[in-house]
């Protein structure tokens, strides 16, 4: 309370007040331990090296690569690419030769994933250096097309609520609970498992959210004791004098937005800094760091946790007002305005290719024909290579395509019969 009676926010204060309920929401017990980058895929185009394409034909095993020691491996088509290229110590996966694109052609051949202890060892521009060099050791014309990110939230003194799936609001359709199938309902596309350990909105080509519990996925794949390390680093952002943020005998949960490339590509396309106007035109990772709080807050406009109608939770507004991503460089977060730009259809672009398997869909349904063989007829069209790339640009290989057909054909037989 102010000197003249008036009400003042306190930049650090955790107790929200709902005048519609008159009630407070204390928030004090909530940790925030630590919001960072959880994983980066940067994808690359060119055309393979000789020498790549020589180590494609190498036996599985450990190889030289770029001065580096690796292991190679083929990997299935759901990747969209033919080979693998894997080490651990570095937190460094290659893949490479894209499935729907020839090896001597200029296309998508390579996408670097790198692991959260290897954005975490060092900083993002030297990181970004590091990838365009292995990127130059495998392609020539090579140019940096996109990058995707995983920013995640780790807190304590929190648990989803039992109402978690009714309460959050967000334009996706598909919502899936994971951990031992109880419920799957095909009106709104959600399924509920077992104890609701983990939770997940939206699709991986577009932007996700998940919620789950980070203290048991760690321990089930035995990175518990790495992650430990990494939050008893961070004293609490709400009083310094707490150097003991993280508490070993609370679970932690974590909120994590995953950006697909595509949706990146869009940010970097629409958004533009207050000052300038310049559009920020951002292709690798180390270029997209700056606006990773403006994509945190954006996703979290984007998926809200109400506590009613068009009201959100406080937890959300804590989140969404008072957590940074940690980068260990300057945002530019209230120097930019964050949109995404949409590209219109002109001539034969996504779009007519979306809009044309919609149809395709419908004409097989009314045929009565299944997918196996409207995906045979689909490959007998001569704009069958344009709709290989559309979804190849998605990272949906022929596989993807066939299962997509699939799936909206049962749901259009299943929802308004054959004779449509």
């Amino acid at each position: 309370m102010g000197a003249g009676g008036e009400v003042q926010e306190d930049p650090k204060g955790r107790f929200f007040f709902d005048d519609q309920r008159a009630s407070f929401t204390d928030l004090s017990g909530v940790r925030l331990i630590r919001c960072g980058v959880d994983t980066v895929r940067q994808h690359y185009r060119g055309m393979l090296r000789p020498e790549t394409l020589a180590l494609a034909e190498s036996k599985p095993g450990l190889v030289d690569f770029a001065g580096y020691r690796f292991h190679l491996s083929r990997v299935g088509r759901d990747s969209g690419y033919q080979y693998k290229l894997q080490n651990a110590d570095l937190g460094l996966i290659l893949l490479f030769k894209n499935f729907n694109v020839k090896p001597d052609a200029i296309g998508p051949h390579l996408k670097i994933e790198v692991s959260p202890h290897a954005i975490d060892q060092q900083d993002s521009r030297r990181l970004q250096e590091q990838l365009d060099f292995l990127a130059d050791a495998a392609l020539t014309h090579r140019e940096r097309s996109q990058c995707a990110v995983h920013i995640a939230l780790d807190l304590q003194g929190w648990t989803p609520p039992a109402d978690l799936v009714a309460r959050l609001h967000c334009k996706a359709t598909a919502q899936r609970r994971f951990d031992g199938v109880s419920s799957f309902e095909w009106a709104d596309k959600s399924a509920v498992y077992g104890h609701g350990q983990s939770f997940l909105w939206g699709s991986a080509g577009a932007c996700q959210l998940a919620i789950y519990n980070k203290t048991e996925q760690a321990r089930a794949i035995d990175k518990l004791d790495y992650w430990e390390s990494v939050w008893k680093r961070y004293s609490n952002p709400f009083d310094e004098s707490d150097p003991a943020n993280y508490q070993e005998d609370q679970p932690v949960w974590r909120i994590e937005l995953r950006y697909h490339h595509s949706v990146v590509q869009q940010f970097a396309d629409g958004s533009c800094s207050i000052h300038t106007g310049q559009f920020i035109n951002s292709d690798c990772y180390a270029s997209l760091v700056p606006h990773l709080d403006g994509l945190w807050r954006y996703g979290l406009g984007n998926f809200r946790l109400l506590s009613r109608p068009d009201v959100n939770d406080p937890l959300w507004i804590l989140i969404r007002d008072d957590v940074r991503v940690e980068t260990g460089r300057d945002s530019l977060l209230d120097e930019t305005e964050y949109r995404r730009y949409y590209k219109t259809a002109k001539g034969f672009s996504g779009k007519n290719v979306d809009l044309m398997m919609g149809n395709f869909v419908t004409l097989l349904a009314r045929q009565g024909i299944g997918a196996k063989k409207g995906i045979e007829a689909l490959k007998t069209l001569p704009v069958w290579k344009v709709i290989q790339e559309h979804y190849a640009a998605k990272e949906m290989t022929e596989r993807d395509i066939y299962r997509q057909i699939k799936e909206r054909l049962e749901e259009r037989v299943v929802r308004w019969g054959r004779a449509v």
